[in-house]
């Protein structure tokens, strides 16, 4: 096995892992992939607690005791993610403590049906970060429209925020814009800009699903000539926009009262199509001041056999405009599909998270003390 992960690191990447269980957790997994596998960090989707809690392993006592107590299905999801993601910060408040609060981080997502709730999503926002009490966590709040001024809220009340789906560079233009927004009302608030941290989480993967399932329609050898193309030149090209913004006017005011930049973060690694390498989205997208958020399979997968070989994203971004521009030639709409990636996006949480209410409902009703 290589070293793949640590001259990742090295090169200022910093590894997630994009999943969390209770027996993640109780079993010491969690703690020997921070010490073993230079993992700094944690994010959680209403997918992965639905996937875990329905699994059912570690569960069961949590669950017996808000059965008795009759909690409502919403109240006992909630303590269960709750509990998973303050048990997992305090795995990683060493690293939390170790980078200056930059790192040790574990995300835990508001109510996807709130996403375009702008007043109920800041609400939300604020319950959680009550609930889970840790200084190292992350809000996920979604970058729809209603999201946008949540965001801003949400910052300029202290509070930490991992933006999700993200998949434009417009609307990322945007977020980056609700974040500074958000750090110039804390700052009029007399808040302490250090404390406050942000991560982008611009989605890769699935841009290159859709936009070759299109390609693949077409047939032409000019259209398959973009296949597995759109997704790389799609995130070069929001780093770009990050070099852009963190270095205008605007940022150097808050820049000067230590406010911290708003990190991207490329989500949605995993490699869908076995036609591409399996560690594509993560050597193809090494620069400093990112986040890669992994699933186990690609971790090991990078740790057996990744590729890093420095910087794959500065130099790039000419190639990457010009990937992007060729779309419209061979007849996809850059714009209609990332529309449409968000409205799955959202969609798919919300799926997720009405299947963990029903799951969750029905355990609480198997282990509900009987009546006699």
């Amino acid at each position: 096995m290589t070293d793949a992960l640590k001259r990742l690191a090295d090169e200022g990447v910093a590894i997630w892992l994009d999943d969390l269980s209770r027996k993640r957790i109780t079993s010491g997994n969690l703690a020997e992939l921070i010490d073993q596998q230079h993992v700094v960090g944690v994010t959680t989707n209403p997918s992965i607690f639905q996937k875990a809690i329905s699994g059912g392993d570690g569960y069961e006592q949590q669950l017996a005791d808000l059965a008795a107590r009759k909690v409502t299905v919403e109240e006992a999801v909630r303590m269960i993610t709750t509990a998973d993601v303050r048990d997992a910060a305090d795995i990683l408040r060493p690293v939390y403590d170790a980078t200056g609060g930059q790192d040790g981080r574990v995300s835990i997502e508001v109510d996807p049906r709130l996403a375009h709730n702008t007043a109920a999503t800041v609400a939300e926002a604020k319950q959680l970060a009550w609930l889970v009490d840790r200084p190292n966590t992350f809000i996920k709040i979604p970058a729809t429209l209603a999201g946008l001024p949540a965001i801003t809220e949400v910052i300029g009340l202290g509070i930490s925020v991992n933006v999700t789906l993200i998949f434009s560079l417009e609307r990322y233009r945007a977020v980056m814009d609700a974040y500074l927004a958000g750090l110039e009302k804390a700052k009029a608030a007399g808040l302490d800009l250090s404390k406050i941290h942000s991560v982008a989480s611009f989605f890769v993967s699935r841009v290159d699903t859709e936009i070759d399932k299109r390609i693949d329609k077409s047939g032409t050898d000019e259209a398959k000539a973009l296949r597995g193309k759109a997704a790389l030149a799609n995130a070069r090209l929001a780093f770009q926009a990050y070099e852009d913004v963190f270095a205008s006017e605007r940022w150097d005011v808050l820049d000067r009262a230590s406010a911290n930049k708003q990190r991207p973060l490329w989500a949605s690694t995993g490699v869908k199509d076995p036609a591409y390498k399996d560690t594509m989205y993560v050597d193809e997208l090494v620069a400093p001041a990112t986040v890669n958020t992994m699933p186990e399979a690609t971790l090991d997968a990078v740790a057996d056999h990744g590729d890093i070989k420095g910087n794959t994203v500065a130099g790039g971004y000419e190639q990457a405009k010009a990937d992007i521009e060729a779309l419209a030639s061979i007849g996809v709409s850059y714009d209609e599909v990332v529309k449409l990636l968000e409205d799955e996006g959202v969609e798919k949480f919300e799926a997720s998270w009405n299947d963990l209410l029903k799951s969750t409902e029905a355990e609480l009703n198997r282990l509900a003390p009987s009546e006699a």
